[in-house]
């Protein structure tokens, strides 16, 4: 292995990161092997569910903090296993929506993996709504994701007036130094060429993108840890769902797995969530009574389609701390969207 090349798609919290990566998985060449890693910030671990499975594929799921700091020491223990077990021709990484790409680039242009990964041109994906929110244009990484990017694709911008993508594209304009491109990528459609135009690899983080405070003390609080994968993830019992909390950089995260048996009345649980507030990310892969379904909720905005997961149903609720609803009382009103089970 010498050289893989390696895609860092970058953007906070809802961006549209996900949906991006799996339109450029639909132009993989043929022949190609392309692994993905996808970090999560939330306990439950929504987004490996929603790759399908295929044989030249492999995706792997970190959930549970920021893949830059806090799953530092386990994100180069899993790409050391995921490289030498499938030998993939190009990788792709996703880090959380929270996570900095400074310190992820640490670990990437390491002594690990010297002459083994060769990292491209850093791309963040920017929702330009985003500009309108005081609260994300001065939170310090989505500043940070957008000051080391070496591109920026916009996203949502079906959605975006014409005055909030002209913002944008100013705000981008007077990057130093300047990005390579801005492109739009409506619905997450990205030409594939962008990214292999990149071959010459990102320039090395400047005075522009500093480290963040926050996350290096969360690197040195973590500290090196051994994980095993699978290893000590509670398996849910029907109609007991397993419950998981976590909070960090400002946001909570609230989730819950179900065995593959509990189904869900479609219409009741996706009002249900329909009810809460507007700004919480909420995801999930949930067994229906029309079908295993994918369901995506970003600033409002929600999405529902098929879903090739069978493993378990799975819901995570993301917003910033102290903004989430109260842990129990929503589960009650979510066992009460699920159906019965069938009689023997």
């Amino acid at each position: 292995m010498k050289d893989i090349p390696v895609h860092l798609i970058t953007g906070f919290l809802g961006s549209g990161k996900s949906t991006l990566i799996h339109h450029l998985i639909d132009q993989k060449p043929a022949g190609e092997r392309w692994a993905v890693l996808v970090n999560e910030f939330g306990q439950v671990g929504i987004d490996q569910a929603m790759f399908d499975e295929r044989d030249d594929l492999v995706v792997k799921g970190l959930p549970g903090g920021c893949l830059c700091c806090q799953l530092a020491f386990v994100m180069q223990a899993t790409l050391v296993n995921l490289l030498h077990r499938y030998r993939p021709d190009r990788l792709i990484i996703e880090p959380s929506g929270l996570g900095h790409p400074a310190g992820l680039l640490e670990v990437l242009r390491g002594e690990a993996f010297d002459d083994v990964l060769a990292v491209q041109d850093i791309i963040t994906v920017l929702d330009p709504r985003r500009l309108d929110d005081p609260r994300s244009r001065e939170h310090e990484t989505f500043r940070d994701q957008l000051a080391i990017a070496d591109a920026v694709a916009l996203t949502m911008v079906d959605l975006a007036t014409p005055s909030q993508r002209a913002a944008a594209e100013a705000l981008l304009a007077e990057s130093w130094p300047a990005k390579k491109w801005v492109r739009p990528a409506s619905h997450g459609e990205l030409p594939l060429a962008l990214l292999l135009e990149g071959a010459g690899g990102s320039r090395v983080p400047s005075r522009s993108s500093p480290d963040s405070e926050a996350h290096r003390q969360l690197r040195e609080v973590a500290g090196p840890s051994l994980v095993l994968e699978g290893f000590g993830e509670a398996t849910p019992t029907p109609g007991q769902p397993v419950r998981q909390q976590g909070e960090s950089l400002g946001y909570a995260t609230l989730g819950w797995r179900w065995q593959p048996e509990d189904r869900f009345d479609l219409d009741r649980i996706t009002a249900l969530l329909c009810e809460l507030p507007v700004r919480l990310r909420i995801k999930g892969v949930l067994h229906t009574d029309a079908g295993w379904k994918r369901y995506n909720r970003a600033d409002g905005t929600v999405s529902l389609e098929e879903a090739g997961w069978r493993q378990d149903s799975r819901l995570e609720i993301i917003g910033e701390a102290g903004s989430l609803p109260e842990a129990a009382a929503l589960e009650a009103r979510l066992a009460a969207c699920r159906l019965a089970p069938p009689s023997l």
